[in-house]
């Protein structure tokens, strides 16, 4: 059952490939993507006591948020007051990646240009805010729009609006996993031939009481509230949990000859994509992680590639202190001696974890090192776990070939994602 994927893959008609050609990013690091990657290669961190509201009643008191963030300096103002924060984040970050993609959209035939991006909640803070309100000041006025823009589907719509988007739009709902599933699913279509071109990607907005509450209840969240730069330790022994973050990365995937033909600038190739489920636990990983070890398995084997062709992987890397092992134990179960060969790292060690815009803002780096063959460092890696054992790239970025490389997603209810990446043109051309 576990070779399933590969048998398939062997028989599939000659599909379609899809290449990189824009990356849009807000982040706690930085404004766009550009200052995003500036940010993870120095390793600079986005954690700090948490200013947007009052934390006092928790443990965690620490967050990644995007600060000094200013909707109405890249949104009418109207229509920015009936977006949720997260699609505000997704217009912002799908903006960028279009320029940067150098996509002329009179020039695009619409009908055959789709979006998909994942979240975990959605427009959350649009549901929240009048609930605030409502305790403190009993009975309250809502917009019209109160009732739709919470909904999970509305970033996208955003997007595909300001865009002129007609081709498929899609939202993918999977946690943790929604953002690296989002540009997978994007892929596919382009294989497919559904389009042409696909804004892919993911976007959250989490920093908020409910959050805060609830993962405190879990007992996951770091409360190194004193030093809030060092508190995200992913594989660290001294990890003592995650830290919330927020954001969005937007990339541009088009199929090779749309890109070709308009002779666009080319960071990576998308070579291969997969998702998985673990049947096992709401939110507890499976220590033998083989969940994981299938979902990668079957992203390999879709791009068609031996483990030892991978020289370097985005770890989903939460900092909490069952999933860094699991996912230790998961790459062992893929790679086997290889496995201490390839460079692993986590950018949650310096964002925090994202959610839904995670594994996208994950995808970026991941995209970026391949395109400029350096990988940022792990930083907070300072006495690793015995049972984390792995070259986890730590306290410096590291300049090294990459020549293929697979970002990891692992989110809550046991459901998986994986996206490889490749160097364009080296690889298969």
């Amino acid at each position: 059952m576990g070779d399933s994927m590969s048998s398939l893959g062997a028989d599939r008609c000659p599909r379609r490939r899809v290449v990189i050609t824009g990356l849009g990013a807000i982040s706690p690091v930085g404004g766009t993507a550009p200052e995003t990657w500036a940010s993870f290669v120095a390793g600079r961190s986005g954690v700090a006591r948490v200013e947007s509201f009052d934390v006092s009643p928790y443990p965690a008191k620490i967050a990644a948020e995007v600060k000094g963030f200013d909707p109405v300096a890249h949104i009418d103002a109207k229509e920015a007051r009936r977006m949720a924060r997260n699609s505000q984040f997704a217009v912002v970050a799908a903006r960028e990646a279009v320029v940067d993609a150098g996509l002329d959209m009179a020039a695009e035939d619409r009908e055959r240009f789709g979006v998909v991006l994942g979240t975990g909640i959605g427009g959350i803070d649009v549901i929240l805010d009048p609930i605030g309100r409502m305790y403190s000041q009993g009975s309250v006025r809502v917009t019209p729009h109160q009732a739709i823009e919470h909904l999970s589907n509305m970033a996208a719509f955003h997007v595909g609006l300001e865009h002129g988007c007609l081709g498929p739009l899609s939202t993918v709902v999977t946690a943790c996993a929604a953002g690296t599933q989002a540009l997978g699913e994007g892929t596919e279509w382009i294989r497919r031939g559904a389009a042409d071109v696909v804004l892919a990607g993911g976007t959250e907005a989490q920093v908020n009481f409910l959050f805060f509450s609830g993962f405190s209840a879990m007992r996951v969240l770091s409360s190194r509230n004193d030093e809030p730069e060092r508190a995200s330790r992913p594989f660290d022994a001294d990890r003592d949990g995650f830290v919330i973050g927020e954001g969005a990365a937007i990339m541009v995937l088009e199929s090779l000859e749309h890109a070709e033909a308009r002779g666009a600038r080319i960071y990576a190739e998308v070579l291969g994509q997969a998702a998985s489920a673990d049947a096992y636990h709401i939110a507890q990983p499976d220590a033998s992680g083989a969940g994981p070890a299938r979902c990668m398995r079957w992203a390999l084997a879709d791009a068609g590639l031996a483990p030892e062709a991978i020289d370097y992987i985005n770890a989903h890397g939460s900092a909490t202190v069952q999933n860094d092992v699991a996912e230790t134990v998961a790459i062992k179960r893929v790679f086997g001696e290889h496995a201490y060969r390839v460079m692993v790292n986590s950018t949650k060690s310096m964002i925090g974890h994202c959610f839904g815009g995670a594994g996208a803002l994950e995808a970026l780096a991941t995209v970026m090192s391949v395109a400029t063959d350096v990988v940022h460092p792990t930083i907070n890696l300072e006495r690793p776990d015995p049972a984390c054992d792995l070259d986890y790239v730590p306290r410096e970025a590291r300049h090294r070939t990459v020549r293929a490389a697979l970002a990891n997603s692992f989110g809550l209810g046991g459901q998986n994602a994986c996206l490889v990446v490749g160097k364009y043109p080296s690889l298969r051309s």
